[in-house]
């Protein structure tokens, strides 16, 4: 068993962390906001720290879920970073989904201090991380990949190495691009049932297990068709991921024009208000159509 620190509570981070303790680690936290990580140490009876750097102390292990390429840089930067905290040869673990750009930026301001950095976003959104069955892209050194494959396997149920550093959130970002295709051709066919007058819980039944299946038809059918998304993987979350995704696309040259017209669709959602609503909303943007 590892001495481990996790940075990060989120809806994502607080249950991942917890699967670390009931693996059997010796786990520390940091969280933001400090309410969250006392609640958080008392449910599972493990401690909490400060500042990112005291969480990290003599951690063998680092494991991060933050919200964006600024959040990850301040908790790794800086004299209360994690970076200031770890000693050579410990591993960093980033799970937030952020730019290629920061990632290369950490690696290597890691690699200088002896610290290895692997980088991991993962997707199976809340259900997963509560679940601890998420699914885990990396990318970094092969070795440090090694070392923490075992860490991640306490919340983690596909978890690859796609290659080296940076390799991790590429692959994320494939993940995010076809979702989103995914969830719009999901809500216009469900609209088009609803306008036709058709039973959409039964047409469902009908070509869930054909060429149309995914997990998103078998997991947010029904909740769409019920007008629900108070759960899930929330549209400003994504549109951060998706803004990542086109930034990416134009510097390495991909096309991605469905990709640019359902972030549009989701700016769309958040103009209705449902910026905290679960991706599969853009189904609302087509009934506020009507």
């Amino acid at each position: 068993m590892a001495k481990v620190a996790f940075l990060g509570l989120g809806v994502m981070g607080y249950p991942m962390a917890g699967y670390l303790v009931k693996a059997g680690h010796e786990v520390t936290v940091y969280n933001r906001t400090t309410a969250k990580a006392e609640a958080w140490a008392k449910e599972y009876g493990a401690g909490f720290a400060a500042t990112p750097k005291e969480a990290a102390a003599g951690a063998e292990f680092v494991m991060c879920c933050v919200g964006n390429d600024d959040d990850l840089r301040a908790v790794c930067l800086g004299e209360d970073g994690a970076f200031a905290g770890m000693a050579a040869g410990s591993t960093f673990v980033d799970h937030t989904t952020v730019s290629a750009k920061v990632t290369a930026e950490l690696y290597a301001a890691g690699k200088a201090a002896g610290i290895a950095f692997v980088d991991a976003p993962v997707s199976g959104g809340q259900a997963g991380a509560e679940n601890g069955i998420l699914s885990i892209m990396c990318g970094g050194d092969q070795a440090a990949y090694d070392a923490a494959e075992p860490m991640m396997q306490a919340y983690g149920r596909s978890i690859k190495r796609l290659g080296e550093s940076g390799a991790g959130q590429l692959t994320k970002m494939v993940n995010q691009i076809c979702i989103a295709g995914l969830v719009q051709g999901l809500s216009e066919g469900l609209h088009f049932a609803e306008k036709a007058g058709l039973d959409g819980r039964a047409v469902v039944d009908v070509i869930a297990g054909g060429a149309a299946g995914s997990w998103q038809m078998q997991n947010r059918y029904e909740t769409m068709i019920d007008d629900e998304f108070d759960h899930g993987f929330a549209v400003n979350w994504m549109r951060k991921d998706l803004g990542i995704v086109l930034s990416t696309g134009d510097e390495i040259g991909a096309s991605l024009p469905v990709t640019a017209l359902v972030d549009q669709f989701y700016k769309d959602v958040q103009k209705l208000g449902g910026g905290r609503w679960d991706t599969s909303s853009l189904i609302k943007r087509l009934r506020a159509l009507d």
